[in-house]
């Protein structure tokens, strides 16, 4: 059996006692799992399809494969994709794990991912035995890289990369002979104001790419802009010949998204009302937590973007945890995401309003 890191979270169960021990509860702020209601017009849409008596198409419906070229093109500017570059995944952290054992690396191949990143990116390279970079700069990626992984907007920093480091990263791949890929599924949850009611940059713009997608593809996933984690609803586009490659493989796994969820992925795609007004809802929680966040001492580094603020008080992140699950605040420590996050703590604003109230007070009584 491969051998892996052990799970992160379970090394929170220490931090989540002392947080529940807490005399009024504990606040969960550790986990990007959304807590609002999925949308009625999706939920509808799959009770619709429920008599779903046949095996569904790997490939998606027509409709599905045409509603992901739509969204593509009315939210990122990516005008260029057909139907036959786009493909339904179940759920977007499925795709990232098991991307380089479909792709051929092995052993001497190296995985390049964000310096700062979702651990599954190496995950991924873990089980096929290749090497691992961790690093932002395009020049000092290994000429024995296969893969890259960019995110953007990114978890946990929220970080957002331009249009001219999207292409440089592009660039930078196609000389070494390597699938780039770019994880963009917070790009609906950008805060600054050049992203007020507009996706964050996609990695297929055309600024970036022109009408060329060879060896570049984008995965995204619908579980954070519309309330959908428990439907397992993600997709990815992109070079079509990867993508057909992609979907032969899938094929033969039997990695097919159930027909309901297909319908309600049809339903989400269509509608950008439900997308904004959970915009919105963030966009307030984060506000007030951000400002008792740093009322209480601590600085928010990058976070332009996403579901988390990407904290620090210059301090290793066990202490930061530690010292904010004693007010019943559980948090994530950086350090989960690689050594380059060992001073920072990432806080999720996926709890309700009511928890972002009392996680605000409670740091605000802390401040005092």
């Amino acid at each position: 059996m491969i051998a892996l890191p052990d799970f992160p979270w379970d090394s929170l169960v220490p931090f989540a006692e002392r947080a529940r021990a807490h005399p009024d509860g504990m606040i969960d702020l550790s986990v990007g799992s959304p807590v609002d209601a999925t949308p009625a017009l999706i939920r509808e849409a799959a009770a619709d399809a429920t008599d779903a008596h046949a095996y569904p198409l790997t490939a998606g419906t027509a409709a599905l494969r045409s509603a992901i070229v739509a969204w593509f093109a009315r939210r990122r500017g990516v005008e260029a994709l057909q139907p036959d570059a786009v493909l339904p995944t179940i759920g977007s952290k499925e795709f990232v794990a098991q991307l380089p054992l479909w792709l051929g690396l092995g052993s001497g191949d190296t995985v390049v991912h964000p310096l700062v990143a979702y651990p599954t990116y190496a995950i991924g390279a873990a089980l096929t035995g290749s090497l691992v970079h961790a690093g932002d700069d395009p020049r000092e990626w290994p000429e024995s890289t296969k893969l890259v992984w960019v995110n953007s907007p990114g978890n946990p920093d929220g970080r957002v990369l331009s249009v001219d480091e999207l292409r440089g990263a592009v660039e930078r791949a196609r000389e070494l002979g390597a699938v780039i890929v770019s994880d963009e599924c917070y790009a609906e949850l950008g805060w600054s104001e050049r992203w007020r009611g507009a996706a964050t940059p996609s990695i297929l713009d055309p600024d970036v790419v022109g009408d060329d997608h060879t060896s570049v593809l984008a995965v995204y996933s619908l579980s954070k802009q519309s309330n959908l984690a428990g439907y397992r609803a993600g997709f990815v586009a992109g070079d079509p010949a990867v993508v057909d490659g992609l979907l032969g493989i899938r094929k033969h796994l039997g990695l097919i998204p159930p027909a309901p969820v297909q319908r309600a992925m049809i339903a989400a795609l269509g509608d950008d009302g439900h997308v904004s007004a959970q915009r919105e809802l963030y966009r307030t929680r984060r506000a007030r937590l951000e400002r008792a966040v740093v009322a209480a001492g601590f600085r928010i580094d990058g976070s332009e973007a996403g579901l988390y603020l990407w904290a620090t008080r210059g301090e290793d992140a066990a202490a930061s945890v530690s010292r904010l699950a004693e007010l019943g605040i559980l948090t994530a420590p950086g350090s989960f995401y690689g050594d380059a996050g060992r001073e920072h703590t990432r806080i999720a604003l996926t709890a309700t309003d009511d928890d972002i109230a009392r996680a605000a007070e409670r740091l605000d009584a802390s401040s005092n």
